[in-house]
């Protein structure tokens, strides 16, 4: 959110005063380690809230001055690769996962063990963080931005407080926090307070705590966005001295770097930034921890990784016909992957997304994934197949005329049947070995819609 508004000021102040903000950053090396996940063309960003004691943080714990830092904060911002909506997933601190080997502060190793995820950071710092994060969900970490609790309130200060709501009153001492029921607007220590608050608000979990810092990003999003700040040249420039000294990035977020993210999600709003929790269950070992649920956890992960942008494939000219809806389109299904159970999966996943699955079946096993029409619909069977196109992940596949013969086919049953089944012709996909995946609408699962954060959400947690 910064960034966007750090191109807009620059474009009305001038490159000069872009320049002073920028030498105020903070930026710090970010090496991850050589085997990484794939670039996907989507924007992952790791945000972490540290606890350090050290300087104006040292009123919150002097006694762990000189100590390190910890964080209960660890969330991954996915922007889409088409930078039209924001998914923020938080990792419950609680979280028992495996921890990779990583490299320590002092530059000794610190071998890989079954830990809380937060004592990747603890004792490992942000690189091992990342490096985590990566390890468990295959999604490649492209930034990372670090606010410890000055930093917080100085932002937050700085566009004027953000209202809350509180379902009852609340009286916290560790988080210094008493304020009566109802909504409030909060600055300083009170928005501290209510992002740090745990026991008095909700069913005393992280969590619940989760769920509340969610709704408190959102309403900041909101404020930025539509609140006016961006027509107000003075609470602009409080604005982004503020964020400009009181984050910590790493060192590829350059000057340009920020120009080029800024200028790409510059249109969005709060409308379209969602928070979501990584599904967790208890952990066997111990009921006040919890350890990520699956499989839905998996498919999540899942989900995200296959957010991923489209690249067109040449073609020796434009089409005339109309854009085909995914609801107007047949399909027979056909697996070639030799995968047991791919054509099922496959059919589910596109039936989700509106197209009309007619059959499913196998077919001789193939490297290459095909999406095929029949000889008689050569004048509208390429418009039909570059739905389907448009909706696989990697390289935009061109359709081609003619089907293949099943080896088996049956009919598929849709768990929601189509309101009207449509009159067009029958696209034939064939999953080959080299299968990219359904590129997803959203990154949220339907299975964990019900547990997102975004503008409709009650604020009163």
């Amino acid at each position: 959110m910064a960034l966007t508004l750090v191109l807009v000021i620059a474009t009305i102040g001038g490159y000069a005063y872009y320049r002073y903000l920028d030498s105020g950053i903070d930026r710090r090396p970010f090496n991850v380690g050589k085997s990484r996940p794939p670039e996907t063309g989507a924007l992952n960003v790791l945000l972490v809230g540290s606890d350090s004691r050290e300087g104006d943080n040292k009123k919150y714990g002097p006694k762990s001055q000189h100590l390190g830092e910890r964080t209960d904060t660890i969330m991954l911002l996915h922007i889409s690769p088409n930078r039209d909506n924001a998914t923020m997933i938080s990792f419950p601190r609680d979280s028992m996962v495996l921890v990779p080997e990583c490299q320590g502060p002092n530059g000794g190793v610190l071998p890989p063990g079954i830990k809380q995820i937060n004592a990747a950071f603890n004792e490992g710092g942000i690189e091992c963080t990342a490096r985590t994060l990566e390890s468990l969900t295959n999604i490649k970490i492209n930034h990372f931005v670090k606010v410890d609790f000055t930093g917080f309130k100085g932002i937050v200060d700085a566009i004027g407080g953000i209202e809350i709501c509180l379902p009852k009153p609340v009286n916290d001492p560790k988080a210094k926090l008493v304020l009566g029921a109802g909504k409030h607007v909060v600055k300083g220590e009170q928005a501290l307070g209510y992002v740090r608050t745990r026991y008095a608000l909700g069913d005393g979990s992280d969590l619940s705590r989760i769920q509340r810092q969610q709704v408190f990003l959102q309403q900041v999003m909101k404020k930025i966005t539509d609140g006016g700040l961006l027509t107000d040249p003075g609470g602009l420039n409080d604005f982004l001295r503020a964020a400009t000294k009181s984050v910590t990035v790493d060192e590829g977020l350059t000057l340009e770097r920020m120009l080029e993210i800024a200028n790409s999600v510059r249109g969005m709003t709060a409308k379209e930034l969602k928070g979501i929790t990584v599904p967790t269950e208890p952990w066997p070992q111990d009921k006040n921890r919890v350890q990520f649920a699956q499989p839905a956890a998996r498919d999540f992960f899942e989900n995200v990784r296959n957010d991923v942008e489209v690249t067109k494939a040449p073609t020796p000219g434009k089409s005339a016909a109309p854009e085909v809806k995914r609801e107007q389109v047949r399909l027979q299904v056909l697996n070639g992957s030799g995968e047991e159970g791919k054509a099922l999966q496959v059919a589910d996943a596109l039936a989700a997304q509106g197209f009309v699955v007619a059959q499913v079946g196998n077919a001789a096993p193939t490297p290459t994934t095909t999406i095929r029409y029949a000889k008689k619909d050569a004048a509208d069977g390429p418009a039909y197949g570059d739905a389907v196109a448009a909706r696989l992940s990697k390289d935009k596949r061109t359709p081609v005329q003619g089907k293949i013969k099943a080896t088996i086919s049956q009919p598929y049953a849709a768990k929601t049947p189509p309101a009207k089944t449509p009159t067009g012709p029958v696209i034939q996909l064939v999953i080959g070995k080299d299968w990219p995946g359904v590129r997803v609408l959203s990154a949220i699962p339907e299975s964990l819609k019900d547990k997102v954060v975004d503008t409709k959400t009650n604020p009163c947690l």
